[in-house]
């Protein structure tokens, strides 16, 4: 829930109706809206 709140400004009482399926279908989002970072190796 933590990354919902920070790339939509979600808090936390606008997630606590959605049913799990619907927070991972959020998740999903997220990932694709924030940038990937290159790892150190």
């Amino acid at each position: 829930m933590a990354d919902l709140a920070v790339v939509f400004g979600w808090a936390p009482r606008d997630m606590d109706p959605m049913s799990l399926e619907e927070l991972m279908r959020w998740h999903g989002h997220a990932g694709r809206r924030t940038p990937k970072q290159k790892k150190d190796t």
